[in-house]
């Protein structure tokens, strides 16, 4: 499988610059590759190629926005026309374009949004507008939340996500997220699980600074239909995983009468590498079945020799009464990138409905 930053090759530039010229003769097709790898291309990942494309693209385009928005659009056909496939992440550079050079032409950018978001996604190009036009812009994607197309609707509820990963933050929706609120309730029984993800994740976005907002929602939500119960369990997975008692108390999630038994860690000594084997016991000793929202918490060390939690849903399901059941697990501490180990003491608990038991420890080591 070869680098994300690849798939800008001189196959893609060729096909993309003969698309272009087929609608705009005056694109210098040959120029246009040319200033593309110049330089240090070669050393350039896969953001700063997309950034390099977006600027050498409006070198070649015309100055005039409306005119060149315009003009994505043709292209956009266009490629489509020479079987060029939807959602194909190499075309980001068009929705990077609007957001680099239409900033201060919002009714023109708005529109090209609209467009461009049905080829190639633009919940990262829209944060710029919503930071600098606030209401106007959520007003907008109040709008897009009603579109025909689902990806524009989805665009309305991804793009307006007050902590969107690897995105600029929003802090004012942080702070106060009502303003999107009438966006997540226009697409609460959207046709589209691709949109009621994005619901979801928004939802969850939300409960990490407000989480009564959340909870109110849920309330009122719940049992309208399968849907949007499933968009309240999806974005509640952080209050469930911080074991809110209101959130948990929802789903009839009770730690009553459920014992844990025989918690054992198999590998005192872990190395770096490998992975932490345990067990334990779960008896629900109540009289009628219970679900049981059954996790594990790993309280890993850290540089400064603190102890950080980070929980793993092990199932959620419903036990009978009296119903002894084992469970076994590994937890990997393989080298990943997303996490540093630290030798030394960690902790292990298992939580039981969102209420953590006996803690045990054990050693990683090199």
């Amino acid at each position: 499988m070869g680098l994300i930053k690849d798939i800008y090759s001189v196959s893609f530039y060729e096909k993309f610059g003969q698309a272009v010229a087929e609608v705009y003769p005056a694109f210098d097709k040959q120029k246009f590759i040319e200033t593309i790898y110049e330089g240090d291309f070669a050393q350039k990942e896969w953001k700063e190629r997309m950034k390099h494309t977006t600027v050498v693209l409006h070198q070649f385009m015309p100055q005039n926005f409306p005119e060149a928005a315009a003009l994505i659009d043709k292209i956009i056909k266009n490629l489509r026309k020479n079987n060029f496939a939807d959602s194909n992440l190499a075309f980001i550079f068009f929705a990077d374009y609007v957001e680099v050079y239409g900033l201060d032409d919002f009714e023109t950018s708005a529109k090209a949004f609209v467009s461009i978001t049905q080829f190639i996604s633009c919940e990262f190009a829209v944060r710029p507008f919503i930071l600098k036009y606030k209401e106007k812009m959520i007003s907008e994607m109040s709008k897009w939340s009603l579109h025909e197309n689902h990806h524009v609707r989805r665009l309305a509820s991804e793009g307006s996500r007050p902590r969107l990963p690897w995105a600029m933050a929003i802090p004012f929706l942080k702070k106060d997220p009502s303003s999107i609120l009438p966006i997540l309730e226009n697409l609460k029984n959207d046709p589209s699980e691709y949109v009621r993800r994005s619901v979801a994740n928004n939802l969850n976005d939300i409960s990490k600074d407000n989480p009564e907002i959340v909870l109110e929602i849920a309330k009122r939500w719940k049992g309208r239909t399968k849907e949007t119960d499933g968009i309240i369990k999806h974005g509640c997975r952080t209050l469930l995983k911080q074991g809110h008692p209101e959130i948990l108390s929802h789903y009839g999630l009770e730690s009553t009468n459920i014992e844990l038994s025989s918690f054992e860690i198999k590998t005192q000594k872990v190395k770096i590498g490998d992975y932490l084997q345990f067990h334990f016991h779960l008896n629900n000793k109540n009289e009628e079945p219970k679900t049981i929202r059954l996790e594990y918490a790993v309280h890993y060390k850290k540089a400064k020799g603190h102890l950080a939690k980070k929980v793993f849903k092990i199932s959620e399901k419903t036990y009978q009464p009296n119903q002894l059941t084992k469970i076994e697990r590994n937890q990997s501490f393989k080298l990943i990138t997303t996490r540093v180990f630290h030798t030394g003491m960690h902790q292990l608990s298992i939580i039981i409905n969102g209420t953590e038991s006996e803690v045990l420890e054990f050693e990683l080591i090199d």
